[in-house]
């Protein structure tokens, strides 16, 4: 039960947690703001950060802030608090993704699910390194459909015939958004020198990983078409672990619904020591992505493509801080 308003520290450690979850190139393209007289939060959407070329619905963006609102709840569990989360309270105002009202009253199950999560939000890290081919257990896959069936979503391995398709596909959007200067320039905008300037967002170069030797890499290479001194070149898996995460719908509640599964998914993910990363760069062109269903099994939209593996969990990213992404009024 909530004795008291919760007070400013509280906020602003739910919106630190919150702010821990992974988006596109790191942009963290979000707004929260607390209204202590309503014990409300709001998420609301930072048009500003959006990636026009590769992003120009804004799915990807709606995906990332559905991350880090699933972070909020598990934040929000783990002290005791109880949620009325309202997706798109206001169908006028677009940019206004969810309201989270602070309630009187005892959690329900659903979110007292979500405390055994939290030790992972700051553990959970995206590895652009070469993972072990060892596969991950049917058990442990069981926990990631589970999850995502939780917030909604469906989650799959890929079958070994659709894996080379799919392989294809990442393969050759990769090589679309190279020859695309519009998307080569926009990709060098959020990538960060740290030798040269501090970041707040963006993929610093620390975190592009080694190359891969043979070309075949699943993960998005943030160096493009520059050539990074000193970085290594290594063998990556020879058969990648792929999932698809995909919802029945694919309007912008469904990107929220995707974004909440994916954290749910990468959290037990990270619970059970397996490292993750993505390759999305076929959701970003639409005749791509539709091929991305398999075609025996698949239903729904893809939402996202999810490499897991055992191998380094990858560094930390840098996270805006919280006085750019939190407002505090009466």
């Amino acid at each position: 039960m909530l004795a008291q308003t919760p007070d400013d520290t509280t906020v602003a450690g739910l919106v630190s947690d919150a702010i821990t979850a992974p988006s596109m190139h790191n942009a963290q393209p979000w707004q929260f703001h607390y209204g202590r007289s309503r014990r409300t939060l709001t998420l609301r959407a930072d048009f500003g950060r959006a990636m026009t070329e590769a992003d120009p619905a804004t799915r990807g963006l709606h995906v990332g802030c559905g991350a880090a609102l699933l972070n909020l709840r598990v934040s929000a569990a783990h002290r005791g608090l109880a949620l009325k989360t309202t997706l798109l309270p206001v169908p006028s105002d677009p940019a206004l993704l969810a309201s989270v009202q602070l309630k009187d009253a005892p959690r329900n199950p659903e979110e007292a699910a979500l405390v055994g999560l939290h030790r992972a939000m700051r553990e959970r890290h995206t590895s652009r390194y070469p993972f072990e081919d060892r596969p991950v257990p049917e058990d442990v896959r069981v926990l990631f459909t589970e999850a995502a069936r939780a917030e909604g979503a469906n989650f799959s391995f890929l079958t070994p015939t659709h894996l080379e398709t799919v392989l294809e596909l990442i393969r050759d959007a990769e090589g679309y958004d190279r020859r695309d200067p519009g998307r080569e320039a926009e990709q060098r905008y959020w990538t960060r020198d740290t030798k040269a300037e501090a970041s707040v967002d963006g993929i610093p170069d620390y975190a592009f990983g080694p190359s891969d030797a043979s070309g075949r890499a699943t993960v998005r290479d943030f160096a493009g078409t520059d050539v990074l001194a000193g970085r290594a070149r290594v063998l990556f898996e020879k058969q990648p672990q792929l999932a698809v995460l995909s919802t029945a719908g694919d309007r912008p509640v469904d990107w929220l619904r995707a974004g909440q599964a994916l954290e749910r998914v990468l959290l037990t993910a990270t619970l059970n020591e397996v490292s993750t990363s993505f390759a999305t760069q076929p959701l970003e062109w639409p005749d791509l992505r539709w091929i991305l269903r398999d075609p025996v099994f698949g239903t729904g939209h893809p939402q996202m493509i999810i490499r897991m593996g055992y191998g380094p969990t990858g560094p930390r990213t840098p996270r805006r801080p919280l006085d750019e992404v939190l407002t505090i009024e009466p």
